[in-house]
């Protein structure tokens, strides 16, 4: 997509580009307490854990660390509570009336955060052994953080608000002009030679079917740094001021042109990312459902058979 042929459009200030990346809120605070809590637990019972089954039984750890102990039961509730919250995003992204609840993008950070720790949490409930159905729904939950990370990569490749709205193009043409405007600002050149740059970064064409674009997405990736540092190497002399404030000023314009070829990039695959996303949630669905119901007969077993604190 040309950007010189909007040349003539006003010109937005610098402070109305939307696209920065968001800084690390509540939600890292979040996992980095859900990881240490059963990191610490398990380094503190690491001879009950990695002791044979005959040995466990008489360890003096036993009546607190295993499935039915005190802290690994205490565990069981957290990851049973957690996960069962885990299913609330669907329902906050696809019910606009649950909007006073805060916006699809925080609850889906919260989402990730959550998931990417609820293994280790239940890994400590299970005692680090994985049998019967509980090994099925461990596997399958496993199965689903990883294609969480997967869903990740492809979610935030589609321009979207903190909020989790979805950009309109004309939106994403806005951004780029304004960010091509405070690059030519930062390094006092001239906004078309910017645009010029920038467009021969990226590049053309669309990335055929399903396997080409998959690797479209991840040559762009290496595309983008490749560029980025070709950038470094041809601004470098490109400032007016002194070495300290050029260094910064390069610095700062560098960050833009990843952000303005980052949004190229994406709004060239918009479409072929939106059906890859499509087949993602096809595919991720039955196995996080996999999960839940695992997770739900080892739950009411377990309070039929008198393993729980309501015995």
């Amino acid at each position: 997509m040309q950007v010189g042929a909007q040349a003539n459009a006003p010109i937005p200030q610098p402070r109305a580009v939307k696209s920065a990346p968001p800084r690390p809120g509540a939600e890292w605070v979040l996992l980095a307490f859900l990881l240490a809590v059963p990191l610490a637990a398990t380094v503190w019972g690491l001879s009950y854990y990695s002791a044979p089954d005959a040995v466990r039984v008489r360890s003096p750890l036993a009546p607190v660390l295993r499935p039915s102990g005190s802290l690994g039961q205490s565990f069981g509730v957290a990851g049973l509570a957690m996960f069962l919250f885990m299913w609330l995003y669907p329902a906050r992204k696809h019910f606009r009336a649950l909007g006073f609840l805060g916006s699809v993008g925080a609850w889906m950070r919260v989402h990730i955060a959550i998931g990417i720790a609820l293994p280790l949490l239940l890994a400590v409930h299970a005692s680090w052994h994985f049998r019967g159905l509980i090994g099925l729904g461990y596997a399958a939950m496993l199965v689903v953080c990883a294609s969480g990370f997967v869903g990740r990569y492809l979610y935030v490749r589609i321009p979207r608000a903190r909020s989790g709205a979805e950009y309109s193009r004309d939106e994403i043409a806005g951004q780029r002009r304004a960010l091509i405007t405070e690059i030519a600002v930062a390094l006092a050149l001239d906004p078309r030679e910017i645009e010029e740059t920038l467009d021969a970064a990226v590049a053309p064409g669309g990335a055929g079917g399903t396997g080409g674009l998959v690797r479209r997405l991840l040559t762009d990736d290496f595309a983008r740094w490749r560029a980025v540092r070709e950038l470094r190497r041809r601004w470098g002399g490109a400032g007016r001021a002194g070495e300290t404030l050029e260094r910064a000023a390069l610095d700062r314009a560098l960050r833009l042109a990843r952000r303005e070829i980052a949004l190229a990039q994406r709004i060239r695959l918009l479409d072929g990312t939106h059906r890859l996303l499509g087949y993602w949630h096809v595919a991720h669905r039955p196995v996080a459902l996999t999960a839940l119901i695992a997770v739900l007969i080892h739950v009411a077993v377990a309070v039929a058979t008198g393993q729980t604190w309501l015995r």
